[in-house]
């Protein structure tokens, strides 16, 4: 804030954009940005508006463990990658083993064993 402050004083009080970009080692696009600004604060910004609803994909895997990501992408209508990247942000990782995942969603959820 400070930095941001005593370029815009320089530049208000007469010094040059072009002075200021070196006395104070700031590119002279972000001298025109902060001029151009109505408050100095920086913007904070989220997570952004995806097409993908994270809370949806968690839904869809506890109710689909074993779903490959092509099926995934194809029911949310978006691409693989998009799956992948949610899921790697999620932290929820896909067990190859589709027999101990079965096992475990049984002793976990209490399901009926699988009759042999």
């Amino acid at each position: 804030m400070d930095l941001r402050e005593r370029v815009v004083a320089f530049v208000r009080e007469g010094g040059s954009k072009a002075e200021a970009e070196r006395r104070f080692k700031v590119s002279r696009k972000t001298i025109y940005n902060w001029l151009g600004c109505s408050t100095l604060q920086p913007k904070k910004h989220g997570r952004r508006k995806r097409k993908l609803d994270w809370q949806k994909l968690k839904q869809h895997v506890a109710q689909y463990p074993d779903a490959l990501l092509r099926e995934r992408a194809a029911a949310f209508g978006v691409r693989i990658s998009s799956i992948e990247y949610a899921l790697a942000e999620m932290e929820i990782s896909h067990k190859k083993n589709a027999a101990l995942r079965r096992k475990e969603l049984r002793r976990t959820h209490r399901l009926p064993a699988k009759a042999t």
